[in-house]
């Protein structure tokens, strides 16, 4: 049921630049504190959703030329949830519960924890300071971030496809790809995301296959509230 399930997935989202990796619940409710749980059983079939760096040609971009005067938020979202709620419509005879990247609960707490989802499906590595053994930052807060053996930092994770109706007991745990594998440069991956963010060498920690194009860059580099601009929408479409 699950072959056929990520087949299904793999012909809805690969032309349009989105990659889906299933988990079972169980594999990400065990890695987390209860507050953090997703409210299924343990065997219930899920995807993790992400982006690669194509998803804004053949997503985005003709998504804005077809729904241009109904974007009226990040057109990111929008697009990414007009996708998934089609895919939706693949599956008459299954309940599927979307949840996406922004969504937050009324604690403020959001939905789903991005990364440890990628983690857990072997979607991408999520480098941790437990990741380091001689860890050099002391005090200072440090956030991990997920690496993707092919695109490196060049993606993004959108979402949550959840099938409650499909229990998958015999599913078999995929490894992510320990790609960031020596100590030095982990602690290069996290200095760099963590402080030097903004100028995206963390993504390239790694030899990657594929990344942003110069208008993809220029695009998310830009404040949300101008991004309308670049894709030549109105400032009445916000």
């Amino acid at each position: 049921m699950e072959r056929r399930v990520a087949e299904r997935l793999r012909g809805a989202l690969g032309p349009l630049g989105l990659e889906a990796h299933a988990f079972k619940v169980g594999w990400y409710n065990a890695v987390l504190q209860p507050a953090f749980h997703l409210p299924y059983p343990d065997d219930t079939l899920a995807f993790v959703v992400l982006s690669t760096p194509s998803m804004f040609d053949k997503a985005l971009k003709p998504f804005v030329n077809k729904e241009r005067l109904k974007i009226i938020r990040d057109p990111v979202d929008q697009c990414i949830c007009h996708h998934l709620s089609r895919v939706k419509e693949k599956f008459p005879d299954q309940r599927v519960d979307v949840m996406f990247d922004y969504e937050m609960l009324p604690s403020r707490k959001p939905k789903f924890l991005a990364q440890t989802a990628a983690h857990v499906a072997g979607a991408a590595y999520y480098y941790q300071r437990k990741d380091v053994k001689l860890d050099p930052w002391g005090k200072k807060k440090i956030f991990g971030v997920c690496i993707h053996p092919k695109y490196g930092g060049w993606f993004a994770i959108r979402g949550l496809l959840l099938f409650p109706d499909i229990q998958v007991p015999f599913l078999e745990q995929p490894a992510p790809v320990d790609c960031v594998s020596t100590e030095e440069k982990r602690v290069e991956l996290l200095e760099q995301f963590n402080f030097h963010w903004q100028d995206g060498r963390y993504r390239d920690i790694i030899e990657v296959k594929e990344r942003y194009s110069e208008e993809q860059k220029a695009y998310f580099a830009t404040p949300p509230a101008e991004r309308f601009r670049l894709l030549g929408l109105s400032q009445e479409a916000q």
